[in-house]
């Protein structure tokens, strides 16, 4: 285990350190070695050329049209000017633009680091064309976009883009609705976050109006844009399906699909599929008001180690529990059908203050994992505060949960939990942040609902749960960090604590009270000098017992699945991913490794949170992976495209081996190897987790 933990850090702290270029295409007549006067070359000449080559059309004229014409291009690596997107409401200015543009001389390819790569731009071309100006001057870049390959400095007239154009295609950039939460994209998103002073990156999911402070998400996907024309060309490839748009409202509407096919290695399953389908719909009524709903119908075969889970975890009324997305009931001979519903409101009154009220999920972390609060679990109702001054980012969130179990349940209504939680993110400096966490769960056992005290949004909740009893609540506190160690790599942590008895916890004694979960970890951006290339490293560990209680109502769960990491507890467990994208295309990897102890002979080894306390096995002696103790492999490999930018719809792929190896084997727990590979059609808004 040491050797392990010693081999994970020395790959995280690893660090390559090269220096990088980007040097402008050169347009005929440019041969200045001086950048700057390259770059200005560059932009004079391709623009005098398009004018003098451009030819207004004769019903544009007659027309008296005035206006611009945005034109989004790319210069290749072998040279060639290649028109990426051009939007006018004349089809005929559209089709002259893609004319110049074809008959322009071949140009020297821009260099990357020393190598030939793709250079985007954005030229408005006004009309009539004797109102258009000419680039005077350009100042060289001082960063590169790492994730579309283009410098970004506001100072360039020929790369900036119409951002009134841009900006109305995707008004959801500039509203307070939420980035869909998915690790993918918020794995790209941190590099900006990174490369700042400092952020606060962990509670997710990101705002898209905090986000615009430090990344230009109009112009990422406006350079993914197809030059397509025809309205269903451009409604699949690179728009909203159904926008409308005013001066003080808008709001769009689009389908949502998973659909997917596969094959288990598993004799019990002939193969595996989900079908869903569904809406979504989000929009604006004013600058400070935003609100999404979206609703999925689904119907699915997993995997079969998935199936056995769904069918081991039975909610009321049910006939099992779909990983994340909540109640299940039958579907055919061997298949489940389970309808899920999110929604919320988003209000941002002044640039201190945001209220979002909702039925939802939430993260807090820089990891893959949380100790803190995931979103492996169902959606559920929620209201958040987020407040912002200072160094400081503070929220407040409040959680109505259920515990779905049918032997709990009264009148045939489950009963409801609470959770409240505050969590303080305090920008140190310009490298350290410090996060600081704190949980309290409850129940409505005397029909007194969520207790009061809990909605004052500054008391220290272990206070109130102490003054309660021991019976009335369950509190766990966390502290999570997050440390720039290079321009390139950053570490971080959460340690929580469940439970501490201080006399207990260095007397070597095993006591079983001592209760807390750790995570360190490293994410590494644009590794080893390969641009968009990102890589992470991840330790996650669990003690016997931690999120439990003696009343299991009081565990740290909801719905049948923990609120923390995946796998509940008494684990430790090692992650690698690594990504890359290139354009359009996107390929993901992932490596874990892991052991967990499992219950066994009818003992509580302190793996299961929806056990009590009471029922441990001893006092002391408690060990990590005590119990059944069961070595876990996943690999998992994606590899897809972007069909639509707008909504993230991807065409993809997936291979998932897993290897399951318990200590002893019994009649409902045996030894596991399944390979699954699947591919499909999704407009990918969430995650999904089956690495367990």
């Amino acid at each position: 285990m040491k050797k392990l933990i010693a081999l994970i850090f020395v790959l995280i702290y690893s660090n390559i350190s090269i220096a990088q270029e980007d040097v402008y295409p050169v347009y005929k007549g440019c041969d200045s070695t001086d950048e700057i006067t390259l770059a200005s070359c560059f932009n004079q000449s391709l623009t005098k050329d398009v004018l003098e080559a451009f030819n207004i059309p004769d019903n544009v004229n007659s027309d008296n049209y005035r206006g611009a014409l945005n034109i989004i291009f790319v210069v290749t690596k072998g040279g060639d000017f290649e028109v990426l997107y051009v939007r006018s409401s004349y089809k005929e200015l559209e089709d002259e633009a893609r004319r110049v543009f074809s008959q322009l001389p071949k140009a020297k390819p821009a260099t990357y680091n020393g190598r030939l790569i793709e250079m985007r731009f954005g030229m408005p071309i006004n009309i009539p064309l004797d109102s258009q100006p000419i680039p005077q001057t350009v100042q060289k870049q001082k960063e590169i976009n790492e994730l579309v390959n283009v410098p970004t400095a506001n100072d360039t007239p020929l790369k900036n883009l119409n951002k009134t154009t841009i900006s109305s295609q995707f008004p959801e950039h500039s509203s307070e609705l939420n980035i869909p939460f998915t690790h993918q994209v918020y794995d790209q998103l941190s590099f900006y976050y990174h490369t700042n002073e400092n952020t606060h990156s962990s509670f997710k999911p990101y705002q898209y109006s905090e986000v615009k402070k430090y990344v230009d998400l109009d112009s990422q996907k406006a350079s993914l844009l197809k030059d397509k024309q025809s309205w269903a060309g451009r409604k699949f490839w690179n728009e909203h399906f159904f926008k409308v748009q005013k001066e003080d409202y808008w709001f769009t509407v689009n389908p949502i699909f998973d659909l997917q096919l596969g094959k288990d290695s598993s004799d019990d399953v002939d193969y595996t599929y989900n079908n869903t389908r569904g809406f979504q719909v989000q929009g604006g009524l004013g600058k400070n008001l935003s609100f999404s709903t979206s609703f999925y119908e689904s119907q699915g075969r997993f995997s079969q180690y998935v199936n056995d889970f769904i069918r081991a975890n039975i909610p009321l009324s049910a006939v099992g529990t779909v990983p994340g997305r909540g109640k299940a009931k039958a579907f055919k001979d061997d298949s489940f059908d389970y309808p899920v519903a999110e929604a919320y409101l988003s209000y941002t009154p002044n640039k201190f203050f945001n209220f979002q009220f909702g039925h939802g999920k939430n993260f807090i972390g820089d990891g893959y994992r949380s100790m803190l609060l995931s979103d492996v679990a169902s959606p559920y109702p929620h209201l958040k505060i987020s407040t912002n001054f200072w160094k400081v980012k503070y929220t407040n969130l409040w959680m109505w949960l259920d515990d779905v179990r049918p032997e709990l349940s009264v009148n045939d209504l489950s009963p409801r939990k609470f959770v409240a939680i505050h969590h303080l993110s305090w920008n140190v400096n310009k490298k350290l942040n410090i996060g600081l966490f704190e949980a309290v769960i409850t129940e409505n056992e005397n029909n007194t609902g969520f207790d009061i005290n809990f909605f004052n949004p500054i008391i220290f909740y272990r206070a109130v749960e102490f003054t309660r009893g021991s019976a009335g609540g369950n509190a766990l506190i966390g502290l999570s960090t997050k440390y720039k160690l290079t321009n390139s790599i950053s570490a971080y942590s959460q340690f929580v604590l469940d439970e501490l008895t201080i006399g207990r916890f260095f007397d070597g004694s095993g006591y079983w009270a001592n209760k807390f979960a750790l995570q360190l970890g490293a994410k590494y951006h644009n590794a080893f000098n390969i641009d968009n290339l990102y890589l992470q490293g991840e330790l996650n560990i669990s003690r016997p017992y931690t999120y439990s209680h003696r009343k299991p109502i009081l565990n740290y769960g909801h719905f049948n699945q923990p609120l923390a990491h995946l796998w509940g507890s008494n684990f430790w467990e090692a992650i690698g991913i690594a990504r890359y994208k290139k354009d359009r295309w996107f390929g993901n990897a992932k490596l874990t490794l892991g052991k967990k102890g499992f219950d066994s002979d009818g003992s509580n080894y302190g793996g299961n949170i929806y056990l009590s306390n009471d029922d441990r096995i001893a006092e002391t002696g408690v060990e990590l992976l005590q119990g059944n103790k069961t070595s876990i492999f996943i690999a998992d490999l994606q590899a897809g495209y972007v069909i639509n930018p707008a909504t993230n719809l991807q065409f993809f792929g997936g291979l998932t081996f897993r290897n399951f190896d318990p200590t002893t084997e019994t009649t409902n727990f045996t030894k596991d190897n399944n390979t699954w590979f699947t591919v499909g059609l999704r407009t990918d808004v969430f995650n999904w987790y089956f690495d367990f």
